[in-house]
């Protein structure tokens, strides 16, 4: 069975085995042990803290293989993050983008020029950060089981989080893995490559680089081609995680990362479809021949430091009791009768969202 829990210290070899692994680096998911212990660390306080609004708390996840039944010999298939707040400690920086318009009436002359502007809007915003899962289970309900268990977690603790959502993606990347953004525009204030530049703000912090950056609007038509074609556009490796969060609700905004313009999607916490189809049910615990077919939910259990979720049929008996068996309440870790929190497993199609009023 497959389940999501929060980070352990034994975990920080496998965290290093998935930094490694991820396409293309993640900024926030650095292949740094020192690092890497520190947010193991963040997240053990963080899980810990009695927290009545959302500060500089950082929740680490990891999806872990719970078949071997010795403890030691389970394995950690991949890890997700949530930062509370993105820029609680330091700013956090984006480009926006915007639209200029220059016009001389004596001359009869109008245009509108597309730019982009250093901010720190997203600062406010709750981050999904920091995903990265073993390459055979992407693209499998494992896969969605981390990306979207975290959102089970925010659904029953939403003081500690932001009412807006952002999830940062990667962007686009050349044949050479160079980004065209990165060469049109931040080659010109640093003197690194993009994997390079990627790497020190993963092992230290982006905000250095606003320091640096102009602090002036970029005019589109001054960049190269590629470098425009580049803005708002995901790394093909991440299209599929992109479709699902736009299928959960988030929707492109107007920021795109400082490095390589990769999109920022948000969303309004309330409206996601997993946090608002969600609904607690008691357990009534049957054995697996015994349980009717249904489609799969995320289930959670509703503990903060030992906090699971799993994927399970979505049963329901009469009384409206969510039907389990042995071992998955074992899993979650808890008795017949009590109360966990279930949500469809399956996204709704688009033309759903718009009857729902989503859109």
């Amino acid at each position: 069975m497959l389940m999501i829990r929060p980070v352990e210290p034994a975990d920080l070899p496998a965290l290093e085995a998935l930094a490694q692994k991820a396409v293309p680096p993640l900024t926030n998911l650095p292949a740094n042990r020192e690092r890497l212990e520190q947010r193991i660390a963040r997240s053990l306080a963080a899980f810990g803290e009695e927290v009545d609004h959302p500060g500089d708390e950082h929740y680490t996840f990891v999806l872990v293989n719970t078949a071997p039944e010795d403890e030691k010999a389970r394995e950690v298939l991949g890890t997700a993050t949530v930062r509370a707040r993105a820029g609680a400690r330091e700013a956090y920086y984006t480009y926006r983008q915007e639209t200029l318009i220059h016009a001389s009436q004596q001359l009869n002359v109008r245009r509108e020029v597309q730019t982009l502007a250093l901010s720190h809007e997203v600062s406010d915003a709750t981050l999904l950060c920091a995903m990265s899962i073993l390459p055979q289970y992407k693209g499998t309900s494992a896969e969605s089981l981390l990306r979207r268990a975290r959102l089970m977690f925010i659904a029953q603790y939403p003081e500690r989080f932001a009412d807006v959502l952002a999830v940062a993606f990667p962007g686009h990347l050349d044949a050479d893995e160079a980004s065209p953004f990165w060469e049109s525009v931040g080659r010109h204030f640093f003197d690194r490559s993009y994997q390079e530049i990627n790497h020190i703000a993963g092992v230290r912090s982006k905000s250095f680089i606003a320091e640096v950056m102009p602090q002036f609007p970029l005019y589109l038509p001054l960049l190269t081609p590629a470098a425009r074609a580049a803005i708002g556009r995901e790394h093909p490796a991440h299209e599929p995680a992109l479709g699902e969060m736009l299928a959960e609700g988030f929707a492109r905004s107007r920021h795109v990362d400082i490095f390589d313009a990769g999109p920022v999607v948000k969303a309004d916490r309330s409206g996601l479809a997993t946090v608002r189809r969600a609904a607690w049910h008691p357990v009534r615990i049957r054995p697996e021949h015994a349980l009717p077919d249904a489609e799969p939910a995320l289930v959670a259990n509703q503990r903060r430091t030992g906090f699971r979720c799993v994927v399970a049929r979505y049963a329901l008996s009469p009384t409206g009791q969510l039907m389990l068996t042995a071992g998955q309440a074992e899993q979650l870790g808890v008795e017949k009768g009590r109360a966990v929190l279930a949500a469809p497993l399956a996204l709704p199609a688009a033309e759903d969202r718009l009857d729902e009023g989503e859109m």
